[in-house]
């Protein structure tokens, strides 16, 4: 396992390097004075929608006469990039003023074109020698109080105010021009004159800090205190969750064992009662075994993904504005371990005496890729439909389908018939009877849903806080840096999921309920339902979100990956479960 672990991790940073190698045209970043340094437009799109956005010249600038575009990495085009060359000219150490692109008359429809965008607050992406640029397009002059007096301006005048050390850029930054505008309010032609500026000036930041100033946004100080806030109420719940269960342990299962223990001493033929007078059915398999299977096989998978993407990240792979670096590792990874879950989820198939190993490892493949694929369809159709550039080209969509095809599949299957060549028997310290005992009537709060609510809040009021930092860098602009912190609050959830889990358990075996397969699984995963309640509330409370395409791209893939965290946090609960209920067994004489 530690060799497979080294291979995998080796084979992440090689595809990271090779991608990041595409990113750059000038690998070395140096440059002479009057080198023309690489600048790409990337796309524009309204600012509170993160994932509705189009090409730069979808609106009608000034197009280059020779127009470029830059060859991307993979997880590049799923990041919705695509970058072309910009019609502006920003030579190495030159300075420039009012230099004039081109002079275009607007027809109405691209004056109309223009103003919708305005309207809808577009801003726009650029990358000068892989440092990241914005600036909006236009501004909305309020001064009427009635929307229909409302003007519409479009900036033609760009500043670039650069950096520079030596032979290298360390920093830019843009800002439009407030005194040339170009009025859009009426549906008539306009004569534009676009322009732009260059002032450069020398700086003594090394090369090596020029990305610095991009996190420092999310260690403010204030920032800093709300994510120690975070994890001191986090580690509150831990403890106070921690002591809830130390007591159970210590005292109610101490009282257990010793009152079973003068039980057997005493009265032999007396009448057990709770968690032991189950004992014969506390093992007996669960219904739907390969389905159970296959959710813990995917759940592992998705558990040993999440630890090498923060391994990745921890080690500063996942700097800011490191395009597609997040998307490249997620599908790489996701393809070498998917052996994990074929192995994870026959072998324990096997155990459980299942005989369909074939049909189990097919679950096992479809179970989290099958609704993700359905609606990545779904979504790519909206965004085709929308011409966004969130739409995959087919290329990419080969490129994926062969390493699904290539890659995962295999692994699946090798991992299958390695789990089901482990022979391992299941270890139970209990022989299970031949009839399953009735379960007495219990009230309706240990029934499954209110015990899968009370299992998910707990764990869910752990990392809420934290939540709205990750949803604002998924679904908006903030830069999270921070991973340390994360990684902190992840271990946090893994372990009140555990203990909150193994507390119910133990509820529910002495309430004389011996169906707690199942049970486990789905309480452990609950928290993704909490998760994505906490969407709903993000979405209308905390965003300003909107449109068709947005709205179907934030609940369809934010399902995917509550659904995801479900099946791990699943996972989790099982098995935290099955260790607590084979320690107390074994520790009893079971006839």
């Amino acid at each position: 396992m530690g060799k497979l672990m080294a291979v995998l991790i080796v084979a992440v940073v090689v595809a990271l390097c090779l991608a990041d190698r595409a990113r750059s045209d000038a690998s070395d970043h140096r440059y002479k004075v009057g080198d023309a340094v690489p600048l790409y437009a990337n796309k524009v799109g309204p600012f509170h929608n993160p994932s509705e956005t189009y090409r730069y010249f979808d609106l009608p600038f000034c197009i280059p006469a020779h127009l470029k575009e830059k060859k991307e990495a993979l997880g590049e085009v799923l990041n919705g990039d695509r970058l072309v060359s910009a019609p502006y000219k920003l030579d190495f150490q030159r300075d420039k003023e009012s230099e004039v692109i081109c002079q275009k008359k607007l027809t109405r429809e691209e004056v109309a074109q223009f103003r919708t965008a305005v309207v809808k607050d577009y801003y726009f992406q650029m990358y000068y020698d892989d440092l990241p640029i914005w600036g909006f397009i236009g501004k909305v002059d309020k001064e009427g109080k009635d929307p229909s007096e409302y003007k519409y301006f479009l900036y033609k005048h760009i500043h670039f105010d650069i950096a520079y050390n030596k032979d290298r850029v360390i920093e830019i930054n843009v800002r439009t021009d407030p005194d040339a505008l170009v009025d859009l309010t009426e549906d008539k032609e306009v004569d534009v004159e676009f322009m732009y500026t260059v002032k450069w000036k020398e700086t003594a930041t090394p090369f090596e800090k020029r990305m610095d100033k991009y996190s420092q946004s999310s260690s403010l100080p204030h920032h800093l205190e709300i994510h120690w806030f975070s994890i001191i109420n986090s580690c509150v719940t831990v403890l106070l969750l921690t002591g809830f269960l130390a007591t159970i342990f210590m005292r109610v299962l101490k009282n257990d064992f010793v009152k079973y223990a003068h039980d057997e001493e005493s009265a032999e033929d007396q009448e057990e009662t709770g968690w032991k007078y189950i004992h014969g059915d506390v093992f007996r398999y669960p219904k739907y075994k390969s389905l159970f299977s296959a959710a813990l096989g995917s759940g592992t998978q998705l558990f040993t993904l999440t630890v090498f993407i923060f391994i990745l990240a921890l080690v500063g792979v996942f700097y800011p504005y490191n395009r597609g670096a997040l998307f490249t590792a997620l599908v790489v990874i996701y393809a070498l371990t998917s052996g994990i879950a074929g192995y994870t989820a026959t072998s324990f198939y096997c155990q459980l005496e299942g005989s369909n190993w074939v049909r189990n490892l097919l679950l096992t493949g479809c179970l989290f890729c099958g609704p993700l694929f359905l609606t990545f369809c779904f979504l790519n159709t909206v965004a085709i439909a929308y011409t966004a550039t969130a739409a995959l080209p087919f290329g990419t969509i080969v490129v994926i389908v062969l390493i699904w095809t290539l890659v995962t599949s295999p692994l699946l299957v090798l991992g299958g018939i390695a789990g089901k060549n482990s022979k391992a028997e299941f270890q139970a310290p209990c022989r299970t009877t031949k009839y399953p005992r009735e379960i007495p009537p219990l009230p309706w709060y240990r029934g499954t849903i209110p015990q899968m609510a009370m299992a998910g809040f707990l764990p869910f009021s752990a990392i809420y806080i934290e939540l709205y930092y990750i949803f604002a860098s998924v679904w908006g602009h903030r830069i999270y840096t921070i991973y340390s912190i994360l990684f902190i609050v992840f271990i946090i959830l893994l372990i009140v999921t555990a203990f909150i889990t193994v507390a119910l358990t133990y509820f529910q075996l002495a309430a004389e309920d011996h169906e707690w397969w199942l049970r486990s699984f789905l309480c452990g995963g609950s928290t993704g339902l909490f998760i994505y309640a906490y969407c709903l509330y993000y979405y209308y409370a905390r965003s300003d979100m909107s449109g068709f395409m947005q709205t179907s791209f934030f609940f369809g893939y934010m399902a995917c990956i509550c659904y995801g965290f479900f099946l791990m946090l699943g996972t989790v609960g099982f098995r935290a479960a099955l260790l607590f209920v084979r320690h107390i067994y074994r520790s009893i004489k079971c006839e």
